[in-house]
């Protein structure tokens, strides 16, 4: 009788399988890559030629992350696990850490994919970063945002049924849309509004991009903010988590 494959070995070939997936759904690709390369391009080209791109960039970044992170794995998962494929999973070697480990995974490359893309269709735009940017920073930046997304992803996909947490996910997406930096600079926004949105995560992540880009303000405690998100997140995610 063969033994179990060991658990790095399982959890990479599911990252596998979600990657495979992941691709494969139009809607999802839509959102996460069309979407915000769409804003990108409306803002430099139609609203304000020339001007549009430096400002709402970093928004249009965290807009992305939670496009793959929250949107895509939260109405993934909760359909998976409507349909029966998680109780499915809950079988194999791979148990429940292996499953958030892969889906994990896929959401940290589709993020670091999608940062890379954005950044370098601004650059042909004619964006440049400012003096003091910094890419591991952008890149530590994107991970962290990418694991407090994906947490609240799978939060939403433990919660609700497939339908609603379709819905949450959606809405979620919209108020990210126009309230996160995407279409203008959270700093742009009635000061009490801009001040509750700079604490949550979206604002935390948009604000640690710019700091990251060269904005000249201070990464720690943006970062330390969206750090604390994702802890946060992640831990919500795993008391949530449901098989079926």
């Amino acid at each position: 009788m063969s033994r179990p494959a060991p658990w790095t070995a399982a959890v990479l070939a599911q990252t596998a399988v979600e990657a495979r997936l992941a691709t494969r759904r139009g809607e999802s690709l839509l959102a996460m890559v069309g979407v915000p390369v769409a804003v990108l391009l409306f803002l430099a080209l139609v609203m304000q030629p020339g001007g549009a791109v430096e400002m709402p960039l970093p928004g249009i970044l965290a807009l992305a992350i939670v496009a793959s992170g929250l949107v895509n794995l939260g109405i993934a998962t909760a359909y998976e696990r409507g349909y029966g494929v998680l109780k499915r999973l809950g079988g194999s070697p791979l148990g429940r850490s292996g499953v958030v480990a892969a889906k994990l995974g896929v959401v940290v490359a589709i993020a670091l994919a999608q940062v890379g893309g954005l950044v370098g269709v601004a650059l042909a735009l004619g964006w440049r970063p400012g003096p003091d940017a910094s890419l591991p920073a952008l890149a530590i930046a994107t991970v962290i945002g990418a694991a407090a997304f994906a947490g609240l992803g799978l939060a939403i996909a433990g919660s609700f049924r497939p339908e609603a947490a379709l819905v949450v996910a959606n809405v979620a997406f919209l108020l990210v849309l126009g309230l996160g930096g995407a279409l203008m600079p959270i700093g742009a926004l009635p000061a009490p509004l801009a001040a509750a949105v700079s604490v949550l995560p979206v604002g935390a992540l948009s604000e640690a991009f710019a700091s990251a880009l060269g904005s000249g303000a201070q990464l720690a405690p943006p970062l330390g903010l969206t750090g604390a998100w994702a802890i946060g997140a992640l831990l919500l995610a795993v008391r949530t988590f449901r098989w079926d």
